[in-house]
């Protein structure tokens, strides 16, 4: 069921929020929220293979059309960023010495961290994000560029966890004459 709610919304996203090669993809994920617990009250190990399920899925889709992908930690952890030393050097992130754990930074920030070659936590992104997927309830809107749109989901759940997604649009400027590229 996870796999495929997490499928269902990797498709309306990519329908709908016009990413591209070298963009960047914040994830924001509670792997309790997605059980059906309370966020950060799972028991260590207790979320393990929807981690894994919702993590594959997520990881090899932004791989596959070359989007980076950034997992934001859980509050504890100021909601830091845990991305690739690449990445981090690409936007000019500033590298914080910490390394999440599955109660300070989140089961699923844990998995990221693991999961890269050269795994480093950034204390934000400075909104550069250019779209973003929040599982949970987690609040990853202050990772995305000014002006933050939402993506209307139809797939509102992966388990028991709400969906929501969002996107970036250039600010409109010109005024009531001017004429907007809807491709954007």
């Amino acid at each position: 069921m996870v796999k495929d709610d997490i499928e269902k919304v990797l498709d309306e996203i990519f329908e709908k929020s016009h990413l591209k090669e070298g963009d960047l993809f914040v994830v924001g994920c509670s792997s309790s929220e997605m059980i059906g617990n309370t966020m950060g009250t799972s028991a260590d190990g207790e979320t393990d293979q929807v981690v894994e399920t919702v993590y594959g899925a997520i990881s090899q889709r932004l791989a596959a059309h070359k989007i980076d992908m950034v997992v934001q930690c859980c509050e504890h952890l100021n909601r830091a960023i845990v991305c690739d030393r690449s990445v981090a050097e690409k936007y000019g992130f500033e590298i914080v010495n910490v390394i999440p754990q599955p109660h300070a930074g989140g089961a699923f920030a844990v998995k990221h961290y693991g999961s890269l070659p050269d795994p480093v936590v950034v204390e934000n992104i400075a909104q550069k994000a250019d779209a973003g997927l929040d599982i949970g309830g987690v609040m990853i809107g202050m990772h995305i560029h000014p002006v933050v749109v939402p993506i209307r989901l139809e797939q509102r759940h992966v388990g028991e966890a709400y969906v929501l997604a969002a996107r970036h649009r250039p600010k409109y400027v010109g005024g009531e004459r001017a004429v907007y590229n809807k491709d954007i």
